[in-house]
């Protein structure tokens, strides 16, 4: 029977890659690599850096690219920690883009070690894994270089090195900025529980800061003089909350209050409310969010005082493709999951004591079967990216099976052995990806062919998030 895309028995006969003479030297450049790539995934670990913040995580990565022989271009789309990493091979061939995020989640702060143990002066923790995706595809960028030198075949392999993917919507500048503009194919990876390359879509999103001015006073000599932020910040939660009944299934909304004031004697004359809204129709977010910002106003109004709303993040849902997803398949089969030895062993039955799911321990060798329609509740700005080129990605097992993202949990394994395998892992099965596509025109052609069947006719992408420049500051200390 007929199919759209590529079918299995079909991409099996365009992947000549397993087993081969190439695949082994890939892999050995890498396992070659791979006690570095480990060491930089610990100091982005060891020193968490929050978004548009990741000053020393950023130079860390460029330098390692730039020993490799990449051209660098640093502080594009108006991001200091923002750059693209850049080797060619001849003048023709395809260009391969692979993504590396750095930064770090607030309030995350763990030690590598299988119980909660919060360290000492440090707030920020690698909650999402971010240090070994990094790493990682730094690693994988290195060895397809280091391929198409040696093979002497021609094309590109360009590393983005995009900065504040938690919130702070890093890839979307990158993308307006048009630097995606002539890449054929995107690869990225995700730290996970589990190894992976089914693809499908996550959930569109828009953040933003919701900031309320009043009118200071003493609150038990004067309260009538003062004007509460506060009471501002209440009233708009609680109009929010109301609406939870009556907005489409599937809708995510939540909140957290980053400025309630100082003390509790002072009316506050500043406060902040920041708030998420997802859902995996862009169109319903951004209704959603018009709706909130009238419900602030609303709630100022009614206080008595002012509101303002600054928008931080806004991405599409992501646009899946199942002709690269099945080459990411192929490579995650020739790799395979990760296995622990014993003190790892040990080290992941401690640690699943803290957690509410257990899975047996030999989940993390396992592969999950491939799917092309995968539904997500996360959300990443890694959909803007696909919606403007064809992109595949693919997850390994870099923390402990049953683990959630953005957990202490996920800190920890992701700043010892475990995470640095899954890692390793990662960066081989992408590169492996980039030699097949670098091989077979006729798989990228095929990827573009069923990119632009998705998209639809008469397709422009008008980004979800309607700032121009990229708001750096926004995990620092609030405002007033």
């Amino acid at each position: 029977m007929e199919t759209r895309y590529l079918r299995a028995a079909l991409l099996a006969a365009l992947l000549p890659l397993a087993g081969t003479t190439l695949a082994a030297d890939v892999i050995n450049t890498l396992d070659s690599y791979a006690p570095r790539q480990a060491e930089v995934g610990q100091q982005l670990w060891q020193k968490p850096e929050l978004g548009y913040l990741e000053h020393a995580s950023s130079a860390l990565l460029q330098r390692e690219l730039q020993q490799a022989g990449f051209h660098i271009q640093a502080n594009v789309a108006g991001m200091p920690t923002a750059f693209v990493a850049s080797f060619r091979n001849g003048s023709k061939g395809p260009v391969i883009g692979l993504l590396a995020e750095m930064d770090a989640l607030p309030g995350m702060a763990q030690a590598a070690t299988p119980v909660r143990g919060v360290i000492a002066g440090q707030d920020a923790g690698q909650a999402c894994g971010h240090n070994l995706f990094g790493a990682a595809s730094v690693g994988a960028a290195r060895a397809l270089a280091q391929w198409m030198q040696q093979t002497g075949t021609p094309g590109e392999v360009r590393l983005y090195g995009t900065p504040a993917e938690e919130g702070g919507s890093g890839k979307v500048y990158m993308t307006k900025a048009g630097l995606f503009d002539d890449v054929d194919v995107v690869l990225h990876w995700h730290p996970s529980a589990e190894n992976s390359a089914a693809q499908g879509t996550t959930l569109a999103n828009i953040s933003g800061k919701f900031r309320f001015h009043g009118r200071a006073a003493h609150a038990a000599i004067a309260p009538e003089r003062g004007r509460s932020a506060l009471d501002g910040v209440e009233a708009f939660n609680y109009m929010a909350n109301l609406m939870r009944e009556h907005v489409p299934d599937g809708t995510r909304i939540h909140y957290v209050i980053s400025n309630g004031g100082a003390a509790p004697n002072v009316v506050p004359d500043a406060a902040e409310a920041y708030y998420y809204v997802r859902h995996t129709d862009p169109a319903v977010v951004r209704d959603i969010i018009e709706r909130l910002q009238k419900a602030a106003e609303g709630a100022a109004m009614g206080t008595g005082t002012t509101v303002e709303f600054e928008p931080t993040g806004g991405v599409y849902s992501l646009l899946p493709n199942d002709t690269l997803g099945q080459v990411m398949q192929a490579a995650l089969q020739q790799v395979g999951g990760v296995q622990y030895d014993p003190a790892e062993q040990a080290f992941a039955k401690k640690l699943q004591e803290s957690l509410e799911k257990r899975p047996d321990l030999q989940a993390a060798t396992q592969l999950q079967p491939y799917r092309a329609d995968q539904a997500g509740g996360a959300s990443t700005d890694v959909g803007d990216v696909s919606w403007n080129v064809p992109t595949v990605g693919v997850s390994t097992a870099t923390w402990v099976p049953g683990t959630p993202a953005h957990s202490w949990q996920a800190v920890a394994a992701s700043g010892m052995s475990i995470g640095a395998k899954g890692a390793l892992n990662a960066a081989k099965i992408m590169a492996l990806a980039g030699v097949q596509l670098l091989q077979s025109p006729e798989l990228v052609a095929k990827a573009k062919q069923e990119f632009d069947e998705r998209r639809g006719a008469g397709f422009r992408y008008v980004p979800l998030l309607q700032r121009d420049a990229p708001p750096l500051d926004y995990r620092r200390k609030t405002k007033d």
